[in-house]
């Protein structure tokens, strides 16, 4: 019964209640913010549990009252009410007892990249890019580009930037993997519609304790920035390029005049690219958690097509065509495509738990 599965999570409140009143657990502060997270992350499911066995047990005491020649009636017409109740229950519940993605709440770096296509792919870095940034101002989130290579007829060859704000990784995990567009370039005279690509990546920020990289595992190469810029451009070794020895990741950034902050930049950036291929690791190595991926959510899977001439843009994981690719890029009403995402994931999530 669906209600058995109920009882240990109200166990599990009910012993983090009582370790949090324990003088053991008052003077051990690490111990208590982690108890004190479990007990928030958990209060919402509860409660929602104890109103869901509530509503249960009446329905089974209303059951029981119809045989009841005087209470009968009255047990009839609140049957209904009862049992329309805890379907609902059920379903919100469901959606609380899949395992929260410990990086659901983090800011990100947002990383876009040409690809096939040359001029055209990093045209459409910037598109994609001004998509993400009005997204962003809707739901509030703030953006800091933290390095930029420019296309040579405009548009940028890379983008990196990071996105701040409530629930960021959780709203654009999913857009990680290569986005194609089909449309006519407007260099092309003949009106022929060209194919290229893009990747994204979406990393989620880390601190110093979630990944610790030594001193000795990172080579940090300065050179002279190229492009626009300041004064300090082609004058001064500024730029910044730091190696991950262990796993030969690279990071260079060369945005800022000051080498010292450019070698900060870098060094986030490269903390989160190092935590990013630990996580894929894990999910490589662990089928049943890839299932719950809405696809493998690798740089190379294509993801996505945003076909211009029929304004129509399709994600090719979970088979959604849209027709309004306008407003989504123009308008950044890219809920359109992250909600059907998100459900589509949850109801894997849920069968895979077998709840």
């Amino acid at each position: 019964m669906f209600k058995e599965k109920l009882q240990p999570f109200i166990d599990r409140y009910n012993e983090i209640n009582t370790l949090l009143s324990s003088p053991d657990i008052s003077s051990d502060i690490k111990r208590m913010t982690d108890l004190g997270k479990e007990q928030s992350g958990l209060s919402v499911l509860v409660e929602k549990a104890k109103e869901y066995i509530e509503c249960d047990d009446s329905i089974i005491e209303n059951r029981e009252l119809l045989k009841d020649p005087e209470l009968g009636e009255l047990a009839k017409e609140e049957l209904p009410e009862l049992e329309a109740r805890v379907k609902v229950l059920e379903e919100e519940i469901k959606l609380l007892m899949i395992p929260k993605d410990k990086n659901d709440d983090k800011n990100i770096f947002l990383e876009l990249r040409a690809g096939a296509g040359g001029d055209e792919a990093a045209l459409f870095v910037a598109d994609l890019f001004k998509m993400y940034v009005r997204y962003a101002e809707i739901v509030g989130w703030k953006v800091e580009i933290v390095s930029s290579s420019d296309g040579t007829a405009g548009g940028y060859k890379e983008m990196i930037a990071m996105l701040k704000g409530e629930g960021v990784y959780s709203k654009l995990k999913y857009e990680a993997g290569v986005h194609r567009v089909q449309r006519v370039p407007d260099t092309e005279t003949q009106g022929r519609v060209h194919t290229s690509a893009i990747t994204v990546a979406v990393i989620p920020e880390v601190d110093d304790v979630e990944v610790d990289i030594k001193a000795n595992d990172v080579k940090m190469d300065v050179y002279r920035s190229s492009g626009c810029g300041g004064q300090s451009v082609n004058t001064t070794d500024s730029a910044v390029r730091l190696t991950h020895i262990p796993t030969g990741i690279v990071v260079a950034i060369q945005d800022e005049k000051s080498q010292h902050k450019n070698r900060d930049k870098a060094m986030k950036v490269l903390k989160a690219r190092v935590y990013e291929a630990e996580l894929q690791s894990q999910l490589d190595e662990t089928s049943a958690e890839r299932k719950l991926q809405v696809g493998s959510g690798g740089r190379s899977e294509k993801i996505r097509t945003y076909n211009y001439p029929q304004n129509r843009l399709t994600d090719h994981r979970i088979g959604l065509t849209l027709y309004s690719l306008d407003g989504i890029m123009n308008d950044g009403n890219l809920k359109l495509v992250i909600d059907p995402l998100i459900a589509h994931a949850q109801m894997e999530a849920i069968q895979e738990a077998g709840l």
